[in-house]
């Protein structure tokens, strides 16, 4: 059966006379929320993927400003004219205007000093779907393919991955002269999905893609200001024991990250746990951008290897993701570990079990129930 898109998260903000910024990788379904969810009928579109737009404006961004009547005005693919920023701001001071600046790479407009309108226009973010955006939802199909909204409609999805992965490489990367060698940062790309969710460590990924670390630490800023991965930071906030301090790296959509790492990850293998692990926090990601922006996101590492999958808040709940349909007890001593230092709110293992349960003072929850719960409010407060 095909999956369906029911809605999207992102709410559409009250035009109360504020502008906005709207975030978020290629192909997340901005341009089709926009129109669908956001666009009224009198409003200005200004889309500069059309290249004959592009290309009026690119000549004279002041058309802008001499074209602008009033109207609440939507560009889409900002980052591509970092120019119209000015007109942008211009237009907010001296008359008032209403913006929504829509893009997918920061990147651009922060390395031309670009003028991002210092705090005049509010932060939307929009990521890959989430559960609850959906109808037809297989978890199986999803660890594999991931869920950009063309994967999870799609009747190829490998072959739809190919070209994004194509289209990415030739819009983002070579079109921009981001990098100097387009072979390196596409073998870049393979090993850093293949590390996906493992602790940064940039001289090892130098040594396999045969450039240097300062080279790769620049990839992995490519990577971020593209929106298309994300670090995740450890607790650090020690006690007793001692604490790693490095930072995580994870693609943004699991179904890119196993198609760059080659794999198709099985039921019951261990590439299957740790793409259910990068689907939990993917669905953290999105409760965090949809629902509690000042969420604090962190996993909890010793030196010794104890680790906690995640944790929410100031060790609000602790989270550990687990892609098995029976936890057994001697899979809870991380918690265990933890509890000797902290007192967690809540601590939870995500899992493949048909019902809640709890064993002490764990929560033992369906994958389901828990992202029920978490959109619900009734996990974090």
């Amino acid at each position: 059966m095909m999956g369906r898109i029911t809605e999207r998260l992102l709410r559409p903000p009250e035009r109360t006379g504020k502008s906005y910024f709207l975030w978020g990788p290629r192909r997340v379904g901005k341009t089709w929320w926009i129109r669908n969810f956001f666009a009224g009928p009198d409003d200005h579109i200004i889309d500069l993927l059309q290249t004959d737009v592009f290309a009026e404006y690119a000549a004279r961004p002041a058309l802008l400003r001499e074209r602008h009547d009033g109207r609440f005005t939507i560009i889409d693919e900002i980052q591509k004219l970092p120019a119209l920023l000015d007109e942008v701001h211009w237009l907010i001071e001296n008359r008032r205007a209403q913006f929504l600046l829509c893009g997918s790479s920061a990147r651009k407009l922060r390395r031309g000093h670009a003028n991002l309108l210092a705090g005049r226009a509010r932060r939307l973010e929009m990521g890959p779907l989430s559960l609850l955006e959906t109808e037809g939802f297989s978890l199986e199909r999803v660890l594999v393919t991931g869920l950009l909204p063309e994967m999870f409609l799609s009747d190829d999805p490998q072959a739809d991955l190919r070209a994004y992965v194509a289209d990415y490489l030739a819009l983002e990367v070579a079109a921009e002269g981001l990098v100097r060698s387009l072979p390196a940062f596409v073998e870049f790309l393979r090993v850093a999905a293949l590390t996906n969710a493992e602790l940064l460590n940039y001289t090892n990924v130098a040594a396999e893609v045969g450039v240097s670390a300062k080279v790769v630490r620049g990839y992995f800023e490519i990577l971020e200001d593209t929106l298309l991965g994300f670090r995740l930071r450890p607790w650090s906030r020690r006690k007793k024991r001692r604490l790693v301090r490095t930072e995580k790296f994870y693609l943004f959509d699991v179904g890119v990250a196993n198609y760059l790492a080659r794999r198709r990850p099985q039921p019951r293998s261990a590439e299957f746990g740790k793409s259910f692990e990068h689907y939990i926090l993917c669905e953290l990601m999105n409760f965090r951008r949809y629902r509690m922006p000042e969420l604090e996101l962190s996993f909890w590492r010793t030196s010794g290897g104890v680790e906690m999958d995640f944790i929410l808040g100031d060790m609000a709940v602790a989270v550990e993701a687990k892609a098995s349909a029976r936890v057994h007890e001697s899979s809870l001593r991380h918690f265990r570990a933890l509890r000797e230092e902290y007192r967690p709110g809540r601590q939870v293992v995500v899992s493949l079990e048909r019902q809640p349960r709890r064993v002490g003072e764990v929560e033992i929850l369906p994958w389901r129930d828990f992202l029920h719960l978490l959109y619900a409010g009734e996990l974090i407060h």
